[in-house]
């Protein structure tokens, strides 16, 4: 069988469901899982499915074709098609910080990231014994106030010659111009500390912990052009104590940041997060 995954977001009105699931049906395809989710304040409807089609060639392609002609202007629908058997190819950028890469390639060599990874781009070359461990090709792109434009145009160059689908940002240290995310818009994803706002600058877990704070946490987003800002895709947090250093902090930060960040990763991969409005409905 053709499977496929559909997810669509339009204005709410009655009958929306049983109108993709017929046409589906009709189309000689089966509805193997539905989840939709309306914002009442926005009047707005969010649906993903994952259907299947008879193993006919071209099956999926006429189906978008009549699709796109007979449903979706009518319904008004922003929508996307995607083959859940074809495995996005991932591109990640580092710094000087491992655990979130490590925990990346980890989690990818023992299968449970399905995606490809062509390329690990970094601004400095700590990374690239990591990186040659798990057999992946590595570049290293300094950056700085006066190369910027140069080195995301390096950047960027290598992305799309590895047919790169989206970026992970884990722990990359640099801020991204508004180009390069423009070229990746919902495609950029990026992992910081929950309580960033509130306690900002370069020491985070410092501040912190001089108020005595009682969770820690972290949130992975897409980037945007306004730092910091972009969708929420996950968020988790873990509780701390008086009796907890410094260090004990930082270690538990780094522990949320890897979970919050593979979660997100795995959302994304799954196309199950629906943006609008600087929002995102993430799909169980």
């Amino acid at each position: 069988m053709n499977k496929m995954i559909l997810l669509i977001h339009c204005p709410d009105q009655q009958g929306i469901i049983a109108r993709v699931t017929n046409f589906i049906a009709q189309s000689n395809g089966n509805t193997l899982y539905l989840e939709q989710h309306v914002d009442t304040d926005e009047k707005a409807f969010f649906m993903r499915l994952e259907c299947e089609f008879p193993k006919e060639e071209k099956a999926i392609e006429v189906f978008t074709k009549r699709f796109a002609k007979e449903i979706a202007p009518e319904l008004q629908m922003q929508w996307q098609i995607f083959d859940p058997l074809k495995k996005p190819r991932m591109a990640i950028f580092v710094s000087k910080y491992a655990h979130c890469l490590y925990d990346i390639l980890g989690r990818h060599a023992a299968g449970e990231l399905e995606v490809d990874i062509p390329i690990i781009i970094s601004n400095h070359k700590n990374m690239a014994e990591v990186a040659a461990n798990f057999q992946i090709p590595y570049a290293y792109i300094p950056v700085n106030k006066q190369n910027k434009a140069e080195a995301e145009a390096k950047q960027i160059a290598l992305l799309e010659k590895n047919n790169v689908e989206f970026v992970v940002l884990a722990r990359y240290m640099q801020i991204l111009s508004a180009n390069f995310v423009a070229q990746y818009p919902h495609r950029v994803i990026n992992i910081h500390h929950s309580f960033l706002p509130a306690f900002p600058g370069a020491k985070p877990y410092h501040s912190a912990h001089s108020r005595g704070v009682k969770i820690i946490g972290a949130t992975s987003h897409y980037v945007t052009s306004d730092l910091d800002e972009g969708p929420i895709i996950e968020q988790e947090v873990v509780k701390v104590k008086h009796t907890h250093s410094i260090k004990d902090f930082i270690a538990k930060g780094r522990d949320v940041e890897k979970i919050v960040l593979s979660r997100g990763i795995k959302h994304h991969i799954k196309r199950k997060v629906l943006v609008y409005n600087n929002k995102t409905v993430v799909f169980d």
